[in-house]
Order: structure tokens, then C-alpha cells, then sequence
């Protein structure tokens, strides 16, 4: 199995741990890992831009003059594209951007993203994260210790004072162990994990 070492918040190890090969040492699949973010972000689009078209702008009911006899072009209503005002033609409506993707290509492309992580050198094991108080300063100082930026933090079950450590700080994103994704997972070049959502991961992607 692939092994991994695992250090407390003060940067020193304290374990080594053997991860699950199927979870976080799989081959790296790119079309899987596009495929999902593809999902993810189409479902994140609201969908709601709305014009409106010719049958649907007020007004337009009558012919705005005579067919013959004024020089001008033809008109037989106001609410016609070439009128200022008038409708659009092939506007956006509201729409569902979502499109489905099979439960095994999402755990597969989840394995994915971990498992490039976990090759790049990019993935750190701690033992627990947790704070007295919430406080950016702490936070800062935690990730300068681990030299890491541009980090995603997962955590397991709620921690209400990291996620309020983390919130102001730029490029650092902080998730339960439940939320974890592929987007944000590859948006993120370091990934830090505590023993806990490395327990939480595998048991729900072995299943």
C-alpha cells in the first residue's frame, strides 16, 4: 500500500500511514478528471438570462403606417428585430446547463484528483487541525511553517474555528471531508487531509 507521513501542526511527524492503493493510487485518468469538473461547473450555472421576443414585447398591434405611398420600407408591426425595441431574435432563455454523469465516472474522477496529489507530492497528512479560538494570524502561521499556498484544507466533521481561521485568507479554501471535489481539489495545487477525512474518503470511495 502507499504510504504517507503524517505530521501534527507544529510540522513534525509523528506517524507514518498506509493509504488505500484503490483511493489514492489509482491511475491518473485526465478525461475523467475534465469530465467532472465539465459537471460541476454546469451545475453551478443559474441559467436565468431571459430576453424576450417579438410576440412578447409590448405593443405591436397595430401596422405603424400605410404599405404604400410614404417612401419608406414596409412595416407591419413595431415589435418586429429591425425595430429598436422590438424583440430578439434566437435570444437566451432559462435553461438547465446540468447534464448527467454516471455515480462510478464521479468516484472514479474523485480517485483521480486524489491520487495526482498524491503523486505530484502535493498531498499532506495531518493528525488533527484544530484551534483554541478562531484567528487568521494562527492560521497564517500554520501554513508557514508547512511552506504551503494555494492550499485546499479537509477536514473531518465540523470545524467551526478553521473554517473561520481560513475564510480571509486568499487561495486557501477550507472543506468537510463530505464536500470534497474534484473542481476544488484540482483548483488547488496543495492538498492537506487530517486522519480523519483520509479515513472518511476511503471508506466512502471503497464502498
Amino acid at each position: 500500500m502507499a504510504k504517507i507521513s503524517v505530521f501534527d501542526i507544529n510540522n513534525q511527524q509523528v506517524s507514518e500511514r498506509e493509504l488505500a492503493e484503490d483511493v489514492f493510487n489509482v491511475d491518473v485518468k485526465g478525461h475523467l478528471i475534465h469530465d467532472m469538473v465539465r459537471y460541476q461547473l454546469a451545475k453551478r450555472r443559474q441559467g436565468t438570462a431571459c430576453t424576450k421576443g417579438r410576440s412578447e414585447v409590448a405593443g405591436g398591434g397595430k401596422k405603424p403606417y400605410r404599405q404604400k405611398g410614404t417612401g419608406n420600407a414596409r412595416q407591419g408591426t413595431v415589435s418586429a428585430p429591425n425595430h429598436v425595441g422590438g424583440g430578439t431574435v434566437f435570444g437566451p432563455k432559462p435553461r438547465n446547463y446540468a447534464f448527467k454523469l454516471n455515480r462510478k465516472v464521479k468516484k472514479a474522477a474523485l480517485k483521480c484528483a486524489l491520487s495526482a496529489r498524491f503523486k505530484e507530492n502535493k498531498l499532506t497528512v495531518v493528525n488533527e487541525l484544530s484551534f483554541a479560538e478562531a484567528g487568521t494570524k494562527a492560521f497564517t502561521e500554520l501554513l508557514g511553517r508547512f511552506a504551503l499556498s494555494n492550499v485546499l484544507v479537509v477536514v473531518d466533521g465540523v470545524n467551526t474555528n478553521v473554517e473561520l481561521s481560513a475564510r480571509n485568507i486568499k487561495g486557501v479554501k477550507v472543506l468537510r471531508a463530505e464536500g470534497a471535489n474534484v473542481y476544488d481539489i484540482m483548483k488547488h495545487q496543495n492538498l492537506v487531509l487530517t486522519e480523519g477525512a483520509v479515513s472518511h474518503l476511503e471508506g466512502a470511495l471503497q464502498r
